[in-house]
């Protein structure tokens, strides 16, 4: 038998989701979790694939030496921590998960907004310090209330499902979703500027790229109503940080649910840490048990593919390579 095909693991994932690879023979698993700089180059070096999650970066200077790296692995959605480009030219393919968080970002979607529907934190902290102040909690029901998602993929798909069964209206901008999927979630589309001016909470839902950074600035949260919510569990760098902070302390939002920053981890001198209407969580969309074992089966067996059958179905620079 040929050399096993050696993987390199090189942030921290479910052990019991690498099955596909670590049950095999024909692959060796090397798990050398916290590595940068010179250190993760030359481990990549020897490698016939890498598997990351979001911690370790995949520089261009990483892949400086990757001569025998045939693929890349993300145990998730986002490749902003991976330079697509500089894989593309050395023609690894980028493979994700797209599917295995879906359900636990949809989940920590709905409960940031009703974190902040209601109070909840705020709330908490008030009883924990022995208050009994009710007049101070007064909040907001989700029914009939209107939601506004920015991109309805298999995330955003999920939390127009969820608000439905609150009562909510949902309404949708996403150039790729089609009439009858719009039917079959049960809502209606819109433009982004309509989205945008008529919901009471909005949502986004899109993968970071050129064309969605700062997609939601001063400009858009300034048509957003008053009083409305918005909420990231996405990418920080969709919605302009500074510009949310700024509607926020004028008032003309009531609050909003944070998962992700432009920044992270989120600097300890943030202005966002200060104000009292945003309810905020570290990056938790897929910090759940079901969904990293999830991700971590669907990347194995993506890269296993990849490695032993040439497939790069998974690929998110799969028509460049083929190009």
């Amino acid at each position: 038998m040929s050399a096993p095909y050696r993987i390199l693991v090189a942030d921290s994932i479910a052990l019991d989701g690498l099955l596909p690879l670590s049950d095999d023979p024909r692959f060796e698993l090397v798990m050398r979790p916290g590595l940068s700089g010179d250190d993760l180059a030359a481990a990549i070096a020897d490698a016939d694939a890498v598997l990351v999650r979001s911690a370790t970066k995949i520089t261009r200077a990483s892949l400086a030496r990757a001569d025998r790296l045939k693929a890349i692995g993300r145990a998730g959605v986002g490749v902003d921590t991976i330079d697509v480009d500089a894989a593309t030219e050395r023609g690894i393919p980028v493979l994700t998960a797209p599917a295995g968080n879906s359900i636990s970002a949809a989940e920590l979607t709905m409960a940031l907004l009703l974190a902040v529907a209601r109070k909840v934190p705020a709330a908490d902290r008030s009883m924990k310090a022995g208050e009994w102040d009710r007049k101070s909690f007064g909040g907001f029901e989700l029914y009939g209330k209107t939601l506004g998602l920015v991109g309805a993929g298999r995330i955003g798909g999920q939390v127009a499902k969820r608000a439905r069964a609150f009562g909510m209206n949902v309404i949708v901008y996403d150039p790729w979703l089609d009439r009858e999927r719009a039917r079959e979630l049960d809502v209606q589309l819109a433009e982004l500027d309509d989205v945008i001016a008529n919901s009471d909470v909005l949502s986004v839902h899109v993968p970071l790229t050129d064309a969605t950074r700062n997609l939601i600035g001063a400009a858009q949260l300034a048509r957003m109503k008053k009083g409305a919510v918005l909420l990231n569990v996405a990418r920080g760098g969709v919605v302009d940080e500074m510009a949310l902070v700024d509607a926020l302390r004028a008032g003309h939002l009531a609050g909003a649910g944070l998962d992700v920053y432009e920044q992270e981890p989120l600097p300890k001198e943030s202005p966002l840490r200060a104000l009292p209407n945003v309810v905020m969580t570290p990056h938790l969309g897929a910090s759940t048990m079901e969904a990293q074992q999830n991700v971590a089966i669907e990347i194995a067996e993506a890269v296993r593919a990849a490695l032993l059958h040439g497939d790069r179905s998974k690929a998110v620079n799969a028509a460049a390579l083929t190009n």
